[in-house]
């Protein structure tokens, strides 16, 4: 694979808009090549530099190109391989930005022989999509999960982690059940205990406590304003372990409220000491 490859986003998005954004800057790849359906997004990522050449179909990029990226929600990408074993040229790098790697791992090593997969999970995102919300600084000094099958070659990787590089990121290489039980715990578990405090404010039914809502309650729930469609995939990709998590989430707030329900002052403080503890520690 040459030093300088030629790359193929699919998605402009976000993710795959900020990449592009990123590797411009680091001047890495030789050529992007950006896939979009919308006619207005691919004008834009041309016209903002983001991309060299754009196309609307993967068919049209992917023969052109030593590294494909699939930036777009996990179950639409697990579609897509069927595509990129169809057009991808030989020895391609096909790598994917999926918030779960189980599945899309399992896909991948189903592609021909001659392509090199590798899943993929940079540590960054925003509440807000399309290519209007990309920033060439969103990989930056973040980490860049990345899960080679056995078949991986070693260049193959070596191009993956220069890429994550390239794009600000720190490379992290992992196994695809280590990756999702841990993003599950950090990532999709609160994701859905914002969206069930959300939901929850909103059955009881009071009017006054939207009015007095204020930044605790803005931080807490931050990520329910996601894609709802981009985590309904990444939830139905990573089913056993974000349920993993929610038994264990379950069992906590049982247990806070079973202190509180008897009065127990001294269970409640215990609790909520070693939260603020374990929290006022870790550096995020």
């Amino acid at each position: 694979m040459p030093d300088k490859p030629s790359i193929c986003i699919v998605g402009l998005g976000l993710m795959g808009g900020s990449l592009a954004l990123a590797l411009q800057r680091a001047e890495w790849p030789r050529k992007i090549i950006g896939v979009s359906r919308s006619p207005a997004t691919r004008a834009a990522a041309q016209a903002s530099g983001a991309i060299d050449r754009a196309g609307a179909t993967l068919a049209e990029a992917a023969p052109d190109a030593d590294v494909i990226v699939l930036a777009t929600p996990v179950r639409a990408l697990l579609s897509q391989l069927d595509e990129v074993a169809r057009h991808a040229r030989p020895g391609a790098l096909v790598l994917d930005l999926g918030s779960a790697k189980g599945e899309v791992c399992a896909a991948m090593a189903r592609l021909p022989e001659g392509l090199q997969p590798i899943g993929g999970h940079p540590m960054c995102g925003k509440e807000t999509g399309g290519f209007a919300s990309a920033d060439a600084d969103l990989y930056s000094g973040k980490t860049f999960v990345l899960c080679p099958l056995s078949r991986t070659s070693e260049a193959a990787l070596l191009t993956a982690t220069a890429l994550a590089e390239a794009a600000g990121s720190r490379a992290l290489v992992l196994d695809p059940s280590e990756h999702d039980r841990a993003v599950a715990a950090i990532s999709h578990l609160p994701y859905l205990a914002a969206t069930g405090l959300v939901n929850a404010v909103a059955a009881g039914n009071d009017p006054l406590a939207w009015a007095l809502a204020a930044s605790g309650f803005r931080d807490t729930t931050r990520v329910a304003a996601s894609d709802a469609a981009m985590f309904l995939d990444i939830l139905m990709t990573n089913r056993p372990a974000v349920l993993a998590w929610l038994d264990l989430f379950a069992t906590e707030m049982a247990s806070l409220r079973a202190a509180l329900a008897a009065g127990d002052e001294a269970a409640l403080s215990e609790r909520l000491a070693a939260a603020s503890a374990l929290r006022s520690g870790l550096k995020l």
